[in-house]
């Protein structure tokens, strides 16, 4: 498969500060994104998972250029994100921008109340000018209805939707601009149940129909496996396990990714699951334990485990990788 992002030994930090007198000094730094690999093949999903926190949606901010990174380079369509970002050519950057975008987890909040419908779906045609001013009109409205609103919508504003609706909207906006990786950061999980089916399903039909490939951002598993081609699991900054999504979801290698994967609930009510409780918290970003980041929380752990940080590893030879000095133990 033709490789359209790739995300190379990415690494940011946040520094903490301490305000003296006179002066503040820096502490520490949150360590959001810790040496994060992965890719995504043209026209595929790839569905980042794990716990609040772990740095996922700061891993998306800097393969859109949103954030910078501290070391490591992203790749969109074989271009470096950050050096083509940095191009003096503003028509360069705008037509490179406009193949990258967003759906927000909030349709409440990421929606100007101030702008109708058909000036947010729009605004996109306005900043990057890519279609003549005349097509602008049918071009909302194709939106729209892809989307599975009607044309008349154009003219109400957002606080007159659902949740459901809003999110639809966001969804429309985000093609506005004819983009080839959109990033999807928790899109469904401030939706209720029944909403969440169709807007999954409004975003795996619009992928098929437009060949786009997805950065999909969530901690609800069972989303993730049904959008998913690829699924990379999390945990504090750093990538755990790294696999097809049903040879993940089938065959978890690391305890990390067995906990998650234990709290999905099962449609049969006869079918019993051992559920997996992590003991303790997860640990602070700003000081993480040495050796695997995991192993106060993990029932596996050794001496090694408390020393020496696992290197992420083909553990089956066959695209199934996995962060662990124990995962031969579930071969």
């Amino acid at each position: 498969m033709e490789e359209f992002v790739k995300a190379q030994d990415l690494v940011k930090y946040y520094p903490v500060y301490k305000r003296g007198i006179l002066l503040k000094k820096q502490t520490g730094a949150v360590h959001a994104v810790d040496g994060v690999s992965f890719s995504i093949a043209k026209g595929q999903t790839l569905g980042l998972v794990g716990e609040s926190g772990c740095g996922k949606s700061t891993t998306a901010k800097v393969l859109l250029g949103l954030e910078r990174p501290d070391a490591g380079h992203a790749f969109v369509d074989e271009k470096e994100v950050h050096e083509t970002l940095d191009d003096t050519n503003d028509e360069k950057v705008r037509r490179f921008r406009r193949g990258m975008q967003m759906i927000f987890q909030n349709p409440y909040g990421s929606l100007d109340p101030r702008m109708t419908v058909y000036d947010i779906v729009s605004e996109p045609c306005v900043i990057h000018q890519h279609i003549p001013r005349s097509e602008w009109n049918e071009k909302v409205y194709e939106l729209l209805r892809m989307v599975g609103l009607e044309e008349y919508h154009a003219e109400r504003y957002p606080h007159e939707f659902s949740g459901g609706q809003r999110q639809r909207i966001c969804i429309a906006r985000a093609l506005a601009s004819d983009p080839k990786l959109i990033v999807a950061d928790e899109p469904v999980s401030s939706l209720d149940v029944s909403i969440r089916a169709q807007i999954l399903n409004l975003i795996m039909d619009l992928q098929k129909e437009k060949e786009l490939t997805y950065l999909y951002i969530s901690h609800d598993l069972s989303s993730v496996r049904q959008v998913s081609h690829h699924v990379a699991v999390m945990y504090l900054g750093k990538i755990f396990e790294y696999a097809k999504s049903e040879e993940l979801f089938d065959k978890p290698l690391n305890p990390y990714t067995q906990a998650l994967i234990s709290a999905v609930p099962i449609p049969d009510p006869k079918t019993k699951r051992e559920r997996i409780i992590l003991a303790g918290d997860v640990p602070s970003p700003i000081n993480p334990p040495s050796g695997c980041r995991f192993h106060p929380r993990c029932r596996y752990a050794t001496e090694i485990c408390k020393k020496q940080e696992p290197p992420l590893i083909d553990a089956l030879a066959k695209d199934h990788f996995v962060a662990c000095h124990h995962a031969d133990k579930f071969v």
